[in-house]
């Protein structure tokens, strides 16, 4: 079963989930899912063509958006607000624990929070993000 966490009523984040879970999640509102894994990260993990296969099957945007070694780039970032702003209904980005997908979320700010706002939305969601606080100017 799918740990999905809401942070929004646009974004929810969730560790890994399998090609056999997305079917569900149409049918609970989400129309796109990005993944923030790269391709073979570990082993058994269903890889990026597995995942865009069960996500368009199921009717849903998929977009592949990879951070690896704690680094997340600015264009990484624009890209991930790019999904979010240009996507019409509820987003899930994945990753292996959620805690990239909650850090892109929160430094792409596409809803335009505040840095405190964006802290506590990750929080609410079950990720300390404060270590980000500096970079987010709060």
């Amino acid at each position: 079963m799918m740990d999905i966490r809401e942070v929004s009523g646009h974004i929810a984040v969730a560790p890994q989930p399998q090609p056999g879970e997305l079917a569900d999640l149409a049918s609970r509102g989400f129309t796109a899912v990005i993944c923030n894994r790269p391709d073979g990260e570990e082993p058994g993990q269903p890889s990026v063509a597995e995942m865009r296969a069960a996500a368009e099957a199921a009717g849903l945007a998929f977009h592949h958006i990879p951070v690896s070694g704690g680094n997340f780039p600015a264009p990484t970032v624009a890209a991930f607000r790019a999904v979010r702003r240009g996507t019409e209904g509820k987003v899930l980005a994945y990753c292996r624990t959620g805690t990239r997908s909650i850090t892109l979320e929160t430094l792409a700010n596409p809803d335009g929070l505040s840095a405190a706002q964006r802290l506590a939305a990750a929080h609410t969601a079950g990720y300390d993000l404060s270590a980000l606080a500096d970079r987010l100017g709060a």
